[in-house]
């Protein structure tokens, strides 16, 4: 008997910034070194502009794109918030709606305990 095709809703895309390449990379590794991520990806080159206590700011940041289980989420945005420099971090969490099964077969693999 094959394994159940995985659902599209069991899967996450978390969206994170990071003030830099190297705090990225600290705060990507960890998260799937810990089965939080099966893979987070960094996409350089960033730049924001924002409101920050009643001002117009600007920063290079880089996005981490974040897969992971839609039932880890929470945990993961609980050690991303302990991991994060900022002490707003921005963090929004996408459910997924489709996706290549065996993508998804991998993401959901890669997050078990």
């Amino acid at each position: 008997m094959s394994p159940p095709e995985p659902r599209a809703e069991d899967v996450e895309v978390a969206l994170v910034t990071a003030p830099d390449a190297e705090t990225g990379e600290r705060i990507a590794r960890a998260l799937v070194e810990e089965r939080l991520a099966a893979c987070v990806n960094l996409v350089p080159g960033l730049r924001s502009i924002y409101r920050w206590e009643g001002a117009v700011e600007s920063a290079e940041e880089v996005l981490l794109v974040v897969k992971t289980r839609a039932d880890r989420a929470e945990r993961l945005e609980e050690r991303l918030l302990a991991l994060h420099p900022y002490d707003v971090p921005e963090l929004l969490r996408i459910p997924t709606r489709g996706g290549h099964a065996a993508y998804l077969r991998w993401v959901l693999a890669e997050t078990g305990s």
